[in-house]
């Protein structure tokens, strides 16, 4: 296939599958088993290895990794897959790795993120859509990420955690358990600390909803209920408010515990 767009130094392997519209800037290295979709656009000195899938309209900046062979001394060769969405902004010096035949086979980013430079996103993660992954954020192995999650600078997260939809965490958080739907983490090891009240008003949540989120909060961290006796507490609020339902499918699916 004729590509245009595509900068005399870089380099596409023949295997390779990209829109005619895909634009590949100068020293880029494009490997086998690698799709790009229509109107992304790939900077200068960025490798991507396959097997990848890439999607629409996304930007991927200078020097970044996308691809490589997952960091576990048990990947042994399998051609596993890294799979990204559409309309991602993927900033300088990110590093995703694809998945491992152990886990889901695929590391997963959803549509309409805004991922910042260095972050790292090892094998098997599954991102959402809509998150804001800040400056040197790192996820560990099978970390899942839901959507309209935030997380601030250096955040880390520790391998099979979940962290839940509209959570934000603090700026040198360090997460070690789940983070439920809605709430703001901090510290090492990140603790609750309220809701995410504004993040919530932007996205349009009504105040009544936003009442009812804070009262959920407050059973799970406030009330001196135990984690068994919050959830029911929380079934039961779930009832007459449809979004405190994100919360009580996260605790029932949570394995890590969730931060406390």
């Amino acid at each position: 296939m004729l590509v245009a767009k595509i900068h005399p130094t870089a380099i596409i392997d023949a295997t390779a599958e990209l829109d005619s519209s895909v634009e590949i800037g100068p020293f880029s290295i494009i490997g086998a088993n690698v799709k790009i979709d229509v109107g992304t656009r790939v900077a200068g000195h960025v490798m991507i290895n396959g097997p990848t899938n890439i999607g629409k309209n996304n930007h991927i900046f200078q020097y970044s990794s996308l691809g490589e062979a997952p960091q576990d001394k048990k990947y042994n060769g399998e051609p596993t897959l890294l799979e990204i969405g559409d309309n991602n902004t993927i900033r300088e010096f990110c590093t995703f790795n694809r998945g491992t035949v152990q886990d889901k086979n695929t590391t997963k980013i959803g549509n309409d993120n805004w991922i910042m430079a260095y972050v790292h996103i090892a094998h098997d993660c599954q991102i959402g859509n809509n998150t804001i992954l800040a400056n040197n954020s790192s996820l560990a192995g099978h970390v899942d990420i839901d959507d309209y999650a935030i997380l601030g600078g250096f955040t880390l997260i520790h391998q099979f955690c979940k962290i839940g939809s509209h959570v934000i965490t603090a700026v040198g958080s360090v997460v070690f358990k789940d983070i439920p739907p809605y709430v703001m983490a901090a510290g090492y090891d990140g603790k609750p600390h309220g809701i995410n009240a504004e993040g919530l008003k932007r996205r349009g949540f009504s105040p009544e909803s936003i009442l009812q989120i804070k009262r959920a909060y407050k059973a799970l961290y406030r009330n001196g209920l135990s984690l068994e006796e919050a959830k029911v507490e929380l079934a039961s609020m779930q009832k007459n408010t449809p979004e405190i339902s994100l919360l009580t499918e996260f605790l029932s699916k949570s394995t890590r515990g969730i931060v406390r």
